[in-house]
C-alpha cells in the first residue's frame, strides 16, 4: 500500500465511524494522526481568546499563575486537554483528567457561561483553523466527532446548559465573542504574559522581532480586546502565506504511522516525565492530592 492510499484509508476509517457514538475514536485519529500540530495552534489562539474576556482575564490575572509558572500553566493546560484526547474522556485516564480539572476549577469562582464560553472555543477554533490552514478541509464527520467530544466532556465537567446541536453552539461562541469581547487591563497583562511565553521558546535576538508575525494571527476582535495596535500587513501576510505553504507541503508528505499528542512529547516543565500530581498550580499541589488520583502515565511524558 502507497503512503496515499495509507492516508485515504485511514480517511476512510474516520468517515465509517459514528460522530455521536464514537467520537473519542474519530478525536484520537484527528489529533494524534492527521492535524497534531495545527490543533495544538488553534487551540493556544482558542485559549488566548478567553482571555480577551474581562471575567475570565481578571480571574487569571489575580491568581498570579501567568507570571509566576507561566510555561507550567501552559504545559498543564495542554497534558490536561490532550490526555482526553489521547485516551478518550471516558478511558481511566481520561475521568482522572477530568476529575483534576474539577478540582483545579473548584478553587475558583468561574461562572457557568464563562466555562461554556471555553468549551465552545475548544470546538470551533480548530474549525476556524482548519477552514484557513488545513492540509485538507475537516469532513462534517470530523466536525461533529468534536462538538461531540467536547459535548461530552463538559457533561463530565457538570457544565450546565451546553447547547444540544453543533449550530447553535456556534451562535453561542459567536454571540458570546460579540457581547463580552472588551478591553481590560488584565486582558492585557494576562496576554503579553502569553505571547511573552511564545516568543521565549525562539532565541533572545529574535523576539522582538517575531512579536509582529504573532498578532498577525490575531483578528481585529482580540487586538482591541488586549489594547495592541495591528501588526504591520507585511507581517499579516507573511505569516498567512507561510501557514498556507505549510498546508500545501503537508499534503504531499507521508502519513503519521505513530501517534503525535501533546502529552507524549518532550515538555519544558517535566524534563524527566510527569505524573496526574504533578498538574496544577504549586501552591495547591498538596491538596489537590490528598484525593486519590490515577497517575496519568507509566512511563516518562506519557509513553508506554
Amino acid at each position: 500500500m502507497s503512503w496515499l492510499d495509507f492516508r485515504d484509508e485511514r480517511l476512510r476509517q474516520i468517515q465509517q465511524l459514528d460522530p455521536v457514538t464514537e467520537h473519542c475514536q474519530i478525536c484520537h485519529l484527528l489529533i494524534g494522526y492527521e492535524f497534531p500540530w495545527d490543533v495544538t495552534r488553534a487551540l493556544e489562539l482558542a485559549l488566548l481568546k478567553t482571555y480577551c474576556v474581562p471575567s475570565i482575564s481578571r480571574l487569571l490575572d489575580r491568581t498570579g499563575e501567568f507570571y509566576q509558572h507561566t510555561q507550567k500553566r501552559y504545559d498543564d493546560t495542554g497534558l490536561l486537554v490532550a490526555l482526553l484526547f489521547k485516551w478518550g474522556h471516558d478511558s481511566e485516564q481520561g475521568q482522572a483528567s477530568i476529575r483534576r480539572m474539577n478540582a483545579i476549577h473548584g478553587h475558583f469562582p468561574i461562572s457557568n457561561e464563562d466555562f461554556l464560553y471555553v468549551l465552545s472555543s475548544f470546538i470551533y477554533e480548530p474549525i476556524r483553523w482548519n477552514e484557513r490552514f488545513g492540509w485538507r478541509l475537516f469532513s462534517e464527520t470530523e466536525k461533529l466527532a468534536i462538538f461531540y467530544f467536547w459535548q461530552a466532556v463538559g457533561q463530565k465537567m457538570d457544565i450546565q446548559n451546553i447547547p444540544a446541536t453543533y449550530e447553535e453552539f456556534a451562535q453561542f461562541n459567536h454571540n458570546y465573542e460579540q457581547e463580552y469581547f472588551a478591553y481590560s487591563d488584565s486582558n492585557r497583562r494576562v496576554g503579553e504574559a502569553t505571547v511573552n511565553l511564545f516568543l521565549s521558546w525562539f532565541p533572545p535576538p529574535t523576539r522582538a522581532l517575531l512579536k509582529p508575525y504573532v498578532l498577525g494571527l490575531f483578528d481585529e476582535s482580540m487586538l482591541r480586546a488586549f489594547g495592541w495596535s495591528s501588526p504591520p500587513q507585511v507581517s499579516r501576510n507573511f505569516v498567512e502565506n507561510g501557514l498556507k505553504w505549510r498546508s500545501w507541503i503537508s499534503q504531499w508528505l507521508p502519513p503519521r504511522r505513530y501517534p503525535d499528542f501533546f502529552a507524549d512529547s518532550q515538555l519544558r516543565s517535566y524534563p524527566h516525565g510527569y505524573q496526574l500530581e504533578d498538574i496544577g498550580p504549586p501552591r495547591m499541589l498538596s491538596e489537590l492530592n490528598q484525593a486519590n488520583e490515577l497517575p496519568t502515565n507509566r512511563k516518562p511524558n506519557g509513553q508506554d
